[in-house]
């Protein structure tokens, strides 16, 4: 199943790297930690960086009542969000064509405030989900007052596309002979050893989600 391309989420630059199916956008969603989310309250452009989770065809944010972004797009303003993942650096013969392998999304449209205490429950479930999977099962629950205290927003995954770059640099033909190493400088988001809040008890193991945290 593929998103509809629309003027907004139509790629008119390199129009080959365009992905609009489904699992190509999820995959990148369900990978990425932070997205950037744009709009522009009363003409002014604002861009916050902020967690989020993808939970079926919605995507969530959350953050503290007082929250000025939030505030605004429960409005139900417009709003850009974007996620990017790093794969690689492209290093080039020529400065001109030095790039990146990247995989990114781009979503439009307007959150609502999410409301019933059940459904913002499960929201906050799974925000906590995307980040660790398997730690809200043994961490406190939110208390009433956190959860007065916390906005949840719900964006429909409706207008949304990919655009992904791999493979090494493309350089102008007669640069190929230039006697300079070019290539993919691979990267990767990696987890390090758990280091323990200095005010925990004894005899308290690194759970295994800690222990061989992957992405």
């Amino acid at each position: 199943m593929t998103f509809i391309q629309t003027e907004r989420t139509k790629l008119k630059r390199l129009p080959k790297r365009g992905h609009f199916d489904r699992e190509t956008v999820y995959g990148i969603l369900d990978e990425g930690f932070i997205c950037h989310v744009g709009f522009a309250p009363e003409g002014q452009p604002v861009v916050i960086p902020t967690g989020y989770a993808r939970a079926g065809d919605k995507l969530y944010i959350h953050g503290s009542q007082a929250s000025r972004m939030l505030k605004t797009l429960s409005g139900g303003v417009d709003a850009c969000v974007t996620v990017t993942i790093i794969d690689g650096l492209v290093l080039a013969r020529s400065a001109f064509h030095h790039s990146m392998n990247y995989r990114s999304v781009v979503i439009f449209g307007r959150a609502t405030l999410i409301e019933d205490h059940e459904e913002k429950m499960a929201a906050l479930l799974a925000l906590s989900e995307h980040i660790v999977r398997g730690r809200w099962a043994e961490v406190r629950e939110p208390t009433e007052q956190e959860m007065r205290a916390t906005t949840v927003l719900s964006l429909p995954l409706v207008e949304a596309s990919a655009k992904v770059r791999t493979g090494p640099p493309i350089d102008d033909e007669e640069d190929y002979a230039l006697p300079v190493w070019a290539g993919v400088v691979p990267l990767r988001l990696e987890a390090g050893e758990p280091i323990k809040d200095p005010r925990l008890p004894d005899g308290i193991e690194v759970p295994e989600y800690a222990r061989n945290y992957k992405r």
